[in-house]
């Protein structure tokens, strides 16, 4: 009987082990998610355009699918690259996010540069208007996957980064928790954005009440506008992100003058304001400039993204979509 009662103390043992191990790593993807916000925010931001111009019928497959290789990018290729990363090259993770902040910093800037000069994009007409909607899919999906691959792997490193040090099963674990949570979100996310509008078409035609038919037609009229904010929500975050991840960088790296110039900008506007809103105004600040930073490395980026980095890009992987 005594070993019995022993054996079932270990058990209990154990099981307030793996709560806790369970707890941890759920607190550490929670956190880690967070850190990634721009990019996830983006992610969400992008992917409703890749469905733009299908029968609605296509609409959802076509996230679930997108959805699919993005789980696949995250889980087989970048979960296992960062937990090499981390364990023999943790040196390169600093630089890699730098890099990815980068990227962050350039997509956000061109977004702002094709507003302000706007282009036609007339590329995927023709295969409308030849009915060859299959070979568009095709297209569009392996398009939205290589899209998710770099926003993924900038939410792996930066979520890699925001883990604290601790043994190769626990970072393993805490990446998988990131990759599965953030993609259901995101791609769930889309899924509700894209359908949004046929629900209020459902709710105007069939709803019976008039609150709801009102309702429905209020979502119609606004999903529009809802898509352009989340474009310009989304594109914000980006330049937030992304500079505030090279500024982090270039304070690691010996050059901390910008960073200590805008902690002190910061804290000067919080000292502006009321007590109660000193650490909002102070992180506002400090977002805006890290924004406004990363909005002018970005525009210095499109040159050379443009005339070098893009037309190797494309001489390289041509025809391999």
């Amino acid at each position: 009987m005594s070993g019995l009662i022993a054996l079932l103390d270990d058990i209990a043992g154990l099981a307030k082990v793996a709560a806790a191990s369970i707890d941890d790593v759920a607190s550490q993807a929670a956190k880690a998610g967070a850190k990634a916000a721009g990019a996830v925010i983006d992610d969400a931001a992008v992917t409703p355009k890749f469905v733009q111009g299908f029968d609605a019928k296509r609409e959802l497959p076509i996230v679930g699918r997108i959805a699919l290789g993005s789980i696949k990018n995250k889980l087989l290729i970048l979960l296992p690259i960062g937990l090499l990363l981390s364990t023999f090259a943790p040196w390169m993770i600093s630089p890699l996010l730098m890099l990815g902040g980068a990227y962050l910093c350039f997509e956000g800037a061109e977004k702002i540069w094709h507003v302000l000069f706007p282009y036609e994009h007339k590329w995927d007409h023709a295969e409308h208007e030849t009915g060859d909607l299959a070979h568009l899919e095709e297209k569009k999906v392996a398009g939205a996957i290589k899209t998710d691959f770099i926003l993924s792997a900038e939410i792996m490193t930066i979520s890699l980064a925001a883990i604290p040090e601790s043994n190769i099963w626990m970072e393993a674990a805490t990446l998988a928790v990131v990759a599965v949570g953030i993609t259901a979100v995101v791609y769930g996310s889309v899924a509700l954005i894209v359908k949004m509008d046929d629900l209020g078409l459902l709710m105007s035609s069939k709803g019976r009440l008039s609150v709801t038919r009102s309702l429905g037609r209020g979502i119609v009229k606004i999903m529009p506008s809802l898509l352009r904010w989340l474009m310009v929500i989304g594109t914000a975050a980006m330049l937030w992100v992304g500079g505030s991840i090279i500024i982090h960088g270039l304070e690691e790296m010996g050059f901390g003058w910008l960073g200590h110039q805008i902690h002190d900008w910061s804290s000067a506007v919080g000292h502006m304001v009321p007590e109660a809103w000193t650490g909002f105004a102070e992180w506002t600040a400090k977002a805006t400039m890290d924004g406004v930073f990363g909005v002018a490395l970005g525009v210095l980026i499109i040159p050379l993204a443009t005339w070098v980095i893009g037309p190797i890009w494309e001489a390289v992987f041509k025809g391999k979509a």
